[in-house]
């Protein structure tokens, strides 16, 4: 469902290594060693997207907005983490630290300061992407010798996400909890994503996204739980005026954006309930027209409504279709609380209670 336009790539990238604390800055097309785990075992492979906003204050000087931005950073410290041996704990950096070399030394390296020049004057959305990655050139099967933090970030003029399709998958997971990946940004759920994708478009050939139900292959398929979509969270907007978030778990990435936007919503005056849903009441309510609106919400594009959920049986069959009720007041809410959420980076509205806007002069 990730589409992009009017994407530009800042002229840097930068790399931190973890056991010496080195910070280097790398053309944007510096390439990994090609032999290495990370390439041939899918070893220290985490990664995180972070939406930020580049202005001038005051007097012309640069600066860069992030929102809740350190949950994200403590998210991608988990992933860290899981990669590396218990001997190599002393390495994983911390939330100050990765702030540090993320604002104060790759941001503020005079190398990039025309591309966020240019970006405050065009008022443009940031979308920062570090990853992990090996740089030692070897093949074991082993924890990483030279694990490092590598960086690049661009801009970008919309991400088309609105509107589109979505099919249940049951037959696939996107993460199993007694591993604890699914609340991780590790690389290997989303190839798992994109299959269930493609068995989507096998349902519905107009299909552009998959909704994922819990690891309980083994249960009957209406008590099992919705979990996620493919590449991000799920709101659903039922016609009582009541929007339902699916609680954090082992399964489900823990979204910083779906924070913000459940902030807004309550401060707008939507009643939102954090429980599970089985996936016979999602197939109930459908039927009944009690659902009126189903969202994705991730970093890029905030927040996007579904324009078709196709929910299966056990055979993959077609066993309900929603369809939006686009007259519903919740259905304009989310669309409401989404320009609300990229507002606040811009400082044009308040900022809601218990959410932390992060300014950096530069």
């Amino acid at each position: 469902m990730a589409k992009f336009e009017g994407v530009k790539w800042a002229p840097r990238q930068m790399r931190y290594l973890l056991a010496d604390k080195s910070f280097a800055l790398l053309d944007a097309d510096a390439p990994t060693a090609a032999v290495s785990r990370s390439v041939f075992y899918a070893t220290f492979l985490c990664f995180e997207g972070i939406r930020f906003f580049c202005r001038k204050g005051p007097g012309g000087r640069l600066e860069v907005n992030f929102l809740n931005w350190h949950k994200n950073l403590e998210r991608f410290r988990r992933g860290i983490a899981f990669n590396l041996s218990k001997d190599q704990a002393e390495w994983v950096p911390s939330v100050e630290e990765l702030e540090t070399v993320f604002v104060h030394q790759y941001f503020a390296d005079p190398a990039i300061r025309a591309f966020l020049e240019e970006m405050a004057d065009l008022g443009a959305q940031g979308y920062l992407r570090p990853f992990t990655v090996d740089e030692e050139q070897s093949m074991g099967v082993t924890f990483p010798g030279l694990p490092a933090v590598r960086a690049l970030f661009c801009r970008y003029d919309n991400y088309l996400g609105e509107p589109f399709t979505g099919v249940v998958i049951p037959h696939l997971v996107r993460a199993v909890a007694v591993n604890k990946t699914g609340w991780l940004k590790l690389g290997i759920n989303y190839l798992v994503s994109l299959k269930a994708i493609e068995a989507a478009k096998g349902v519905d050939p107009g299909a552009a996204a998959a909704l994922f139900l819990d690891d309980r292959t083994h249960a009957p398929l209406r008590e099992r739980h919705v979990t996620e979509w493919d590449s991000s969270c799920c709101l659903f907007g039922l016609r009582d005026g009541t929007v339902v978030k699916i609680p954090e778990s082992e399964l489900i990435l823990p979204s910083v954006t779906i924070r913000g936007l459940v902030t807004i919503l309550r401060e707008m005056g939507v009643k939102v309930e954090e429980r599970h849903m089985s996936y016979g009441e999602l197939v109930d309510r459908t039927r009944a027209g009690e659902l009126v609106v189903a969202a994705s919400v991730g970093t890029a594009g905030i927040m996007n409504r579904c324009q078709k959920l196709v929910l299966v049986d056990e055979r993959n069959a077609a066993a309900a279709t929603h369809l939006p009720d686009k007259g519903h007041p919740l259905y304009a809410r989310l669309a409401e609380a989404k320009a609300y959420y990229w507002d606040i980076f811009r400082e044009k509205v308040k900022l809601p209670s218990g959410m932390n806007l992060y300014k950096y002069a530069l």
